[in-house]
């Protein structure tokens, strides 16, 4: 058996999420009244669409990628929010299907979700120690008791005050109250927080802080975290491992300081020409050039080819696969055929 055979089995039994070919679509189509009588055509969005990779237990992958690539449809698809139209994701060796049978909240609760917006995702008219004891109520036995104690713990870990459980969300900064929905997902003890942009909504300041309570909490609680964010000065903070997406496809996955200071695919090395340069060196910022297509009727073959400087008939005609390429995985055909065989 060949070193690079053993590194994919060593990879794959210490992964604790697993996705395989996971495509989610939607039907976006017009009102029957329309299509009947305007003739509108069906249309279909293929939010994420045959998207492969894993997750080892204890480290970050980070998602990455212009707004509409999948990021948030693949983060709810990993905790079971929507159901997949084909492929298959395991959770530390089982099928998430599981979550949906009897029995399945043993699973539910060890995958935990923390949203974008933290003025949104609390329920304005409960205090604060009935949001974090809600999960417990679904998902464990404690007394009444119990979750008071449990809630101020929780509080305290996430840095506020226990006598805080007795105010309402709107008395919180928006700092604050994302290190509320933090203390809310870590209620059941999950092994697996899915973060879609937390910090995206906070001040730069206040980021900070809530991100430096993650990697605090990541550490000493052993937690696995999907991390998606726009800001490649977080991800390069947060992650172990980078994913780039692209119109509902990964193009590229590699480890951290690989994927920064060595790009591959073109897109990749775009978006990272993209981030301003505040060193006072004299770089230039390099924008990205052209425009996302439309997700209902995207390009042909590699669906980034109208904006590649190295696009060819080929990239017009055929999708390229990950493929794996100096520690790094890569779905693009001049990266393929440049690479030494």
């Amino acid at each position: 058996m060949s070193v690079e055979q053993n590194d994919s089995m060593a990879k794959h039994q210490h992964a604790l999420i697993e996705v395989t070919d996971a495509a989610r679509w939607f039907d976006v189509s017009p009102p029957w009244i329309e299509r009947v009588f305007a003739r509108k055509p069906r249309a279909t969005l293929k939010a994420v669409d045959g998207v492969s990779f894993s997750i080892r237990k204890g480290e970050t992958l980070a998602l990455v990628g212009e707004s509409g690539c999948g990021k948030s449809t693949l983060a709810r698809l990993l905790v079971g929010l929507y159901s997949l139209t084909t492929g298959r994701i395991q959770f530390d060796g089982e099928s998430l299907d599981r979550m949906q049978q009897p029995g399945g909240l043993a699973m539910r609760k060890r995958l935990q979700m923390i949203f974008q917006d933290p003025y949104a995702s609390l329920n304005p008219r409960w205090r604060v120690g009935r949001i974090i004891a809600e999960p417990m109520l679904a998902h464990t036995d404690l007394t009444a008791d119990q979750r008071a104690g449990r809630v101020d713990e929780l509080l305290i870990q996430v840095g506020l005050h226990p006598t805080d459980r007795n105010r309402y969300p709107h008395q919180f900064s928006g700092g604050q109250r994302q290190r509320i929905s933090i203390a809310r997902a870590l209620a059941v003890n999950p092994d697996f927080l899915v973060c879609d942009e937390p910090t995206s909504a906070l001040d730069v300041s206040v980021q900070a802080q809530v991100l430096n309570i993650m990697k605090d909490l990541q550490r000493r609680l052993g937690l696995t975290y999907l991390f998606i964010s726009h800001n490649l000065a977080v991800v390069h903070h947060m992650a172990d491992r980078v994913g780039v997406m692209y119109l509902g496809r990964i193009v590229e996955i590699a480890d951290r300081d690989e994927l920064f200071e060595r790009p591959k695919h073109p897109y990749t090395r775009m978006l990272l020409a993209a981030i301003p340069d505040i060193s006072g060196q004299g770089s230039v910022r390099t924008a990205v050039s052209g425009e996302v297509p439309n997700p209902l009727n995207p390009p042909s073959g590699c669906t980034f080819h109208p904006r590649c400087p190295h696009a060819r008939d080929k990239c017009k005609q055929q999708a390229p696969i990950l493929s794996t390429f100096s520690g790094a995985e890569v779905a693009c055909h001049a990266v393929i055929e440049a690479w030494p065989q």
